[in-house]
């Protein structure tokens, strides 16, 4: 069955229900082990750690991290165990703020911003 497709300030209900059941029941937020999750650069300590929250709480604009006088952050997310990324929401103001680009590593252990030097697992453009 096709489904209606509609947009709005934002929000996007892209596959409505169906896109909620599957994020609530595989999102990696319970495989996120928030103990060890550490953000490099972050203005606010610990800010970086409330970016990463559940599906139902995807919407919540009070929480956000901003990078220090530098404008990159990163961001060392250890899970649980073995995952596979389907996919990721990135949230941003629609201003001069939000991240311009998103490059994935994967198995660097304590990552450092002199590890970014090297080739990363994937690349987004997030315009």
């Amino acid at each position: 069955a096709a489904m209606a497709h509609g947009h709005g300030p934002g929000r996007c209900r892209c596959c409505g229900e169906e896109a909620a059941e599957r994020g609530a029941a595989w999102g990696l937020y319970l495989r996120i082990d928030r103990q060890r999750l550490q953000c490099l650069n972050e203005r606010r300590e610990g800010s970086g750690a409330t970016v990463f929250r559940p599906w139902e709480e995807r919407g919540d604009r009070s929480q956000f991290v901003e990078s220090d006088d530098d404008e990159e952050l990163l961001f060392n997310i250890p899970f649980t165990g073995s995952v596979k990324l389907k996919g990721v929401l990135v949230m941003g103001e629609d201003d001069g703020t939000h991240p311009a680009e998103m490059r994935l590593f994967r198995n660097i252990p304590h990552m450092s911003f002199d590890d970014t030097a090297k080739e990363p697992e994937q690349s987004f453009s997030l315009s």
